[in-house]
């Protein structure tokens, strides 16, 4: 299993940096997002531009001119994306919730990093549309060489009515290097109801340890809903079969700044044999790898 981990993870990284991440097509859109070099951004019309100068119209500060060397990234703006004349960003991997999958997959040539509290990485690519594949690994190697787990996240998605309906299946499928008989794992099935902005998912999945299979299915029910231009509100909920029933409930929010998603809510575990009720914090961001699209003019 190790062997075929790591395997699989060099031809990953190897598929990555042989694919043309940054391909994008161009939109017709007559609105821009213009960021420069020094990371300021503006929105609005282009009224002229020439070899040297490109002269902006924007709703709050009227016309604004910017030499091309200036200019880091010149984005159209899809007419869907404003609202009430307010720019509404793409969620940032609006594909999962804090980190259990909804049905949506990731585009072709998309590509995200996702960190959770420091030790927590994980790197998503969309190999084609309905098809993508992850790795993540927690680097316990770096604390005097204690065991790591490693693992790969491949993802199936058919869209079956676009922005209101899509199925899916995957699996998480890891090992923990440095010791024996340690694979872990899960496959699963799933549904999503709802856009890209605002949907609830119902997935049903086995896991696995050390070869060894559930004989009961986790259930899971997730649901985000877009409340802003750059906060979408998360619930990611588990119920755990086993012995005895565990549930697992959480609250919170992404809120987007710049291209980075910054996620942050509390999970809680019930028990059925405890009486004792606590909350565990979740920190983590998402980083697009990919190149924002560019206007090649």
């Amino acid at each position: 299993m190790k062997k075929i981990i790591l395997s699989l993870i060099i031809v990953f990284f190897a598929a990555i940096s042989q694919r043309g991440i940054g391909q994008e097509v161009k939109d017709s859109t007559v609105i821009y997002r213009l960021t420069t070099v020094d990371g300021n951004e503006f929105f609005g019309k282009i009224l002229s531009e020439d070899s040297v100068i490109i002269s902006l119209s924007t709703s709050n500060l009227g016309e604004i001119s910017f030499k091309k060397l200036d200019i880091k990234s010149l984005e159209a703006i899809s007419a869907t994306q404003v609202k009430n004349g307010k720019i509404w960003y793409p969620n940032l991997q609006s594909t999962r919730y804090f980190f259990a999958p909804n049905a949506y997959g990731l585009k072709r040539g998309e590509v995200y990093y996702q960190n959770v509290w420091v030790l927590f990485n994980q790197v998503s690519v969309g190999v084609g549309n309905n098809f993508s594949i992850g790795v993540g690994l927690v680097p316990l190697f770096l604390i005097a060489g204690a065991p790591t787990p490693v693992w790969l996240i491949p993802k199936v998605s058919i869209p079956v009515v676009k922005d209101k309906f899509a199925i899916g299946a995957g699996g998480m499928f890891g090992t923990v290097l440095g010791t024996e008989k340690s694979g872990f794992g899960i496959v699963y099935g799933i549904t999503t109801f709802g856009s890209r902005d605002a949907n609830v998912s119902l997935g049903v999945g086995y896991g696995y340890l050390s070869g060894d299979w559930a004989k009961k299915p986790m259930i899971n029910i997730s649901s985000f809903i877009r409340v802003s231009p750059r906060t979408y509100i998360i619930t990611e909920n588990y119920v755990i079969s086993g012995e005895s029933t565990t549930v697992l409930i959480s609250l919170g929010a992404r809120t987007l700044v710049k291209r980075i998603g910054i996620d942050y809510g509390l999970f809680m575990p019930f028990f059925p044999d405890q009486d004792t009720y606590y909350a565990i914090p979740w920190f983590g961001i998402t980083v697009p790898m990919h190149k924002a699209k560019v206007d090649n003019r």
